[in-house]
């Protein structure tokens, strides 16, 4: 009777046991080229475990399952784990949504988890990840920032080289998880037209190399200013050893490579001789004034260009404005820039052009103009003078004052010509109108109705037969569902898990288009019999149902981008040929 009691007691035990199930993190925050764990943790033996979505990261290991299971002075424990290892898309805060389990027909669920994303760290391995794929040892892959100036004066120009050097390893593509950021910068990309593999040497050993960006930048402030760093996925083929026929074997996988943060340590320009004109140009320049012409007639006009060119920090100041006398009237400037950025900096010409229009008779003088740049070769400040421009204006009205004078400050017109621009003749409008009753447009209106309702009448009477056609409908849904998902994967060529659900639903929406059959008919003897019965192709036929289970297995197998895209136009032929083979 004891024993029965003890057995009771256990059970009851048993039965009042708390369930737990909750989800572990290796760490709440990490750089975007660190890896995550994450570990759902249950202290029975839950049914239907139902991972999260993981939004932000992307699994490059797992699910691995441990069980654990003892009985210690009478008591029994219990502990299922599920494992996964994430790597981040970006940088960011994301959350981790719950995942659930069913036990004794309840429903558990863990709590979501916040996990920040920062900048990529200086040090890739992370202790919790365990690594899948192991190669010959000698493997090199590594992004390089090479800088060609540390110590700049501001607007003096710098550039980096984005190298990424391997060995040992084929690379298959690269993605970027974050971007480097050039705060107190002006920057622009160079243009690389094509990806070019080269040999280099890299820590004394030799190797190959690709360069995958180049930035040229000028600095604006000074100090010591930070370039975060370029973080990438790389996709890679690691040799793991040889086949029975000697060919070398390769696993598939990714890696996470970043450049690391680069400190610019910027000296402002010198004070000592600075130009009080000075308005920030570095480089080398030469600087002219150009008038299109000196003598003109009462009328005419003139344009005056003001030019700098050379090469420097040519987007980053203005050139210097011409003061003219008041007997000339000046407008606004048009800008224009004939400027190449190349690596070695900015080089070529800007130049204001300005419209002058005389307003009196006699001879004026456009002032010399002063423009100044730091010179860094010689590290001093240079000012070159334009010289000074004579206007001659042949006829027109003549000062009152000092007529002819360049300073005059004040322009006064004589007697007989004040009313010059005043209109000597009246122009009268009548102030009656027609009336709008028994207008054209009155009688246009009034008839409107009359030929509006007749339309609406036909136009929703056409609707409605278009919407008694069920089949009809259902049949262009499908259609436009099948276009929506293929357009989908085609977007998709570079997430495999994506691409393969997308270029699934657009085949099934396809079959139900052309055969009108729902998603319980579709298994894959009935798909051949009806495809058949179509006239179609047997060889299209197999074809399609090898493909469509095909993107089942693909989900979870790994791929390469070469095997997605030859999956995609697979696609895309089938279901051209089926178009034109179904009756």
């Amino acid at each position: 009777m004891k024993r029965y009691l003890i057995l009771l007691l256990f059970t009851f035990q048993g039965l009042m046991a708390q369930v737990q199930f909750e989800a572990r993190v290796s760490k709440n925050t990490l750089g975007v080229n660190e890896r995550l764990r994450i570990d759902f943790i249950m202290n029975v033996d839950g049914d239907n475990f139902d991972q999260p979505s993981f939004d932000g990261f992307r699994i490059v290991a797992g699910p691995s399952q441990q069980i654990s299971q003892s009985w210690v002075n009478g008591r029994s424990s219990f502990q299922k784990i599920y494992s996964y290892f994430l790597l981040p898309n970006q940088k960011g805060t994301f959350t981790i949504k719950q995942a659930s389990i069913e036990y004794n027909g309840q429903v558990y669920k863990t709590s979501p988890i916040k996990i920040t994303v920062t900048n990529a760290v200086a040090q890739e391995r992370d202790p919790n990840y365990q690594q899948q794929q192991q190669g010959g040892g000698n493997e090199v892959l590594n992004l390089v920032a090479e800088i060609s100036k540390t110590n700049p004066y501001i607007n003096q120009p710098i550039t980096v080289v984005y190298k990424l050097y391997f060995n040992g390893i084929n690379v298959t593509g690269f993605k970027e998880l974050a971007k480097p950021k050039y705060k107190d910068f002006w920057n622009q990309n160079i243009d690389i037209k094509q990806l070019q593999v080269e040999e280099g040497i890299f820590k004394g050993e030799r190797c190959y190399f690709v360069v995958l960006k180049k930035t040229i930048l000028y600095p604006q402030k000074s100090g010591n200013l930070t370039i975060e760093p370029l973080s990438l996925d790389i996709g890679v083929q690691i040799p793991r050893g040889r086949n029975m026929f000697g060919q070398i074997v390769f696993d598939d996988g990714n890696k996470t490579v970043s450049a690391g943060a680069k400190t610019i340590n910027v000296k402002a320009l010198p004070e000592a001789n600075k130009p009080i004109g000075f308005t920030g140009a570095v480089g080398k320049f030469d600087f002219k004034v150009t008038p299109s012409k000196t003598t003109l007639k009462s009328g005419e006009s003139l344009d005056l260009i003001v030019s700098a060119a050379g090469t420097g920090n040519m987007k980053l100041f203005t050139l210097p404005k011409p003061v003219v006398p008041n007997a000339l009237e000046m407008y606004d400037p048009v800008h224009d820039e004939q400027v190449n950025t190349s690596l070695a900096g900015m080089s070529g010409k800007i130049s204001d052009k300005y419209t002058i229009i005389p307003q009196f008779k006699g001879k004026y003088a456009i002032k010399p103009m002063e423009f100044s740049y730091f010179d860094l070769n010689s590290g001093s400040y240079k000012t070159i003078t334009s010289p000074e421009i004579m206007i001659d204006v042949l006829d027109g009205p003549v000062q009152a004052e000092a007529a002819g004078s360049n300073n005059a400050s004040k322009n006064v017109i004589t007697k007989s010509e004040q009313f010059k621009y005043i209109k000597p003749k009246t122009v009268l409008v009548s102030t009656v109108k027609d009336d709008f009753y028994g207008s054209d447009l009155y009688y246009s209106l009034l008839l409107l109705p009359f030929v509006i309702l007749p339309i609406i009448i036909i136009a929703k009477k056409k609707k409605e037969a278009i919407d008694s056609d069920v089949t009809g409908n259902r049949i262009k849904m499908n259609n436009k569902l099948a276009k929506k998902y293929l357009s989908e994967a085609k977007k998709q060529l570079n997430n495999k898990e994506p691409f393969y659900i997308a270029l699934e639903k657009a085949m099934h929406n396809f079959l139900k288009a052309k055969l009108h059959i729902e998603t319980s008919e579709m298994s894959k003897d009935n798909i051949r019999e009806l495809l058949l019965s179509r006239n179609a192709n047997p060889e299209t036929v197999q074809s399609f149902i090898n493909l469509t289970e095909n993107c089942e297995f693909a989900r979870y197998a790994p791929a390469s981008s070469a095997s997605i895209q030859q999956d995609y136009d697979k696609a895309v032929l089938i279901i051209s040929e089926l178009e034109k083979q179904i009756v």
